[in-house]
């Protein structure tokens, strides 16, 4: 198994980079948010997790061993598989996780609500109701005018009816709320 490597980074495209080392380069697999971090001709060090599947081994790098712990788990979560895993692992802890997934603030297009609540029972033991993102539409941009903040906004729209469909109506609605 190799845990951990060490050396300069030799080439780097949007999914890898190679660290070379001791005459020999190493293909690892970072996320977006950790390749934006490293240069080319730098030394790094990278915690790694090699991936043995059925028609490859690949090689998946973090910069922290907190990131590499949160791999190992979400890798474990059935139907996520170790690309998505090294994306979500990019967030940090368990904790930013399971808060940026509450929010609705995921990282990675393409996953689902059922898929999201399966991987917030196994980080976190319970499912809990997935907010989904709030569209800045003309309500949104009325409370921001009025100096009210993203949560507030954001706790005011959701609770809005969902047959009130009139601009004005929601935004009379999100000011009841708002207690205005």
């Amino acid at each position: 198994m190799i845990s951990f490597i060490s050396g300069k980074i030799a080439l780097k495209d949007d999914k890898s980079a190679i660290v070379e080392r001791q005459g020999m380069g190493f293909e690892v697999f970072l996320s977006k948010a950790n390749l934006e971090k490293i240069r080319l001709g730098e030394e790094r060090n990278f915690y790694t997790f090699l991936f043995v599947g059925e028609k490859n081994i690949d090689l998946y790098g973090f910069l922290s061993l907190e990131e590499l712990e949160l791999f190992k788990v979400l890798k474990n979560v059935p139907g996520i598989g170790p690309k998505t895993a090294v994306i979500l692992s990019s967030i940090g802890s368990i904790d930013k996780l399971k808060e940026s997934l509450e929010k609705g603030e995921i990282p990675v297009k393409g996953i689902g609500e059922k898929k999201l609540q399966k991987i917030l029972l196994e980080i976190s033991g319970k499912i809990k109701e997935i907010k989904k993102p709030i569209k800045k539409d003309e309500v949104y941009k009325a409370l921001s005018s009025l100096g009210f903040s993203k949560e507030e906004i954001n706790e005011a729209i959701v609770n809005i009816p969902e047959e009130i469909n009139n601009p004005e109506e929601r935004i009379k609605q999100a000011l009841k709320f708002l207690g205005k």
